[in-house]
């Protein structure tokens, strides 16, 4: 459609009037906004810079290396590699175990072995050992507790209650113990089972050689062919001891409720003195274990006694001296390897050698 002249002439009109207005209004937008980004420019790299200068700063006065992250190649990568064996924590033992005696062992030496006390091998053990740490031998099964404490065999007509009376413990004790497998509201025990008796003691049955006074008669011959009939009179001693062998350790049990002597090391065959001056009034075999012994009275109300010898060398009032050779080192009796059972009595009771040797 042809354009006509009249509406050309009116644009000429309006561009004359407005179009130097329009023309400044652009102008002027375009310098605002060139002046915006050279400000935003500058604010950036002004920034930057003064990160550059504190991280240069803080390297100069620390010495500090910034963490680089280099990619490495499928060649020469790092991973962590699976462990094939993952570490379980150890729960307590529950279950009694079985050990078989071997030579040199004592009833010491075990409950060191296991982390239990000597009084508990024994209670472990009745229908085996007796109380009697003399009855150990080579070969012999013994029941190893997980536990300190008592280990019974229930019997026809047997009462909880009093059973945990017996060994001092509670019933819950013997209930709450994971290795009877006993059912704590309505515990069902057969005749012959055996029940784990954890903390559970009772004294224990002495067994020892009784004390024979040089005074006194037919005393000894009841305990053994090396009993003395007596009486006698002789040397009396000097109040102090001297080790009876020339080792000086222990060697087996050491002194303890249950063993009332220390086993002190010693060589078969080896020689073994008078702790002090008496008379003697046992020498040889004795029943009980001890194989052959020697009693000495010194005559002060003092009293020694050596065991497991292997042969003996002085007889029944002979009057002897500290340090005369009375016997040899031997391991005769119920004995698990060579070793002297030393003991020192006082009036009629039992010393721990340790409070007399020097």
């Amino acid at each position: 459609m042809p354009i006509s002249t009249a509406l050309v002439e009116t644009v000429r009109q309006r561009w004359r009037e407005y179009g130097l207005s329009i023309l400044i209004g652009l102008i002027g937008l375009a310098a605002a906004i060139w002046a915006t980004w050279l400000n935003l420019s500058t604010a950036w790299a002004g920034n930057s810079m003064q990160g550059t200068s504190q991280v240069n700063a803080n390297a100069s006065a620390t010495e500090v290396d910034l963490p680089v992250f280099i990619p490495q190649s499928s060649e020469t990568s790092l991973s962590r590699q699976p462990n094939l064996y993952t570490e379980f924590p150890q729960r307590p033992r529950v279950e009694v175990i079985r050990y078989t005696v071997q030579p040199g062992d004592s009833i010491f030496g075990i409950a060191k072995a296991f982390n239990i006390k000597p009084e508990t091998v024994l209670l472990g053990n009745y229908a085996v050992l007796n109380d009697n740490p003399h009855m150990l031998k080579t070969g012999l099964e013994l029941n190893i507790l997980p536990v300190d404490g008592a280990y019974y065999q229930w019997r026809e007509g047997d009462h909880l209650g009093l059973v945990a009376r017996v060994y001092g413990v509670e019933e819950k004790e013997i209930l709450d113990w994971v290795g009877n497998d006993l059912d704590p509201v309505n515990p069902q025990i057969e005749a012959g089972k055996w029940l784990m008796i954890p903390g559970g003691a009772r004294a224990l049955t002495p067994w020892i050689v009784p004390t024979i006074a040089r005074g006194s008669a037919g005393v000894g011959s009841a305990l053994g062919p090396g009993g003395c009939t007596g009486p006698y009179s002789g040397a009396v001693g000097t109040g102090s001891f001297i080790w009876p062998c020339s080792q000086h350790i222990i060697s087996g049990n050491d002194y303890w409720s249950g063993h009332l002597a220390i086993d002190i090391a010693v060589g078969i065959g080896e020689p073994v003195w008078a702790a002090d001056s008496g008379v003697v009034v046992f020498a040889g075999w004795s029943y009980g274990g001890y194989g052959n012994i020697v009693m000495i009275d010194h005559g002060n109300g003092w009293l020694t006694l050596y065991a497991h010898l292997n042969g003996v060398a002085v007889g029944c009032g002979q009057s002897v001296s500290k340090g005369q050779t009375i016997g040899w080192g031997g391991s005769t009796g119920n004995s698990t390897g060579p070793h002297l059972h030393f003991e020192t009595r006082s009036g009629g009771g039992f010393v721990n050698p340790w409070y007399v040797l020097p």
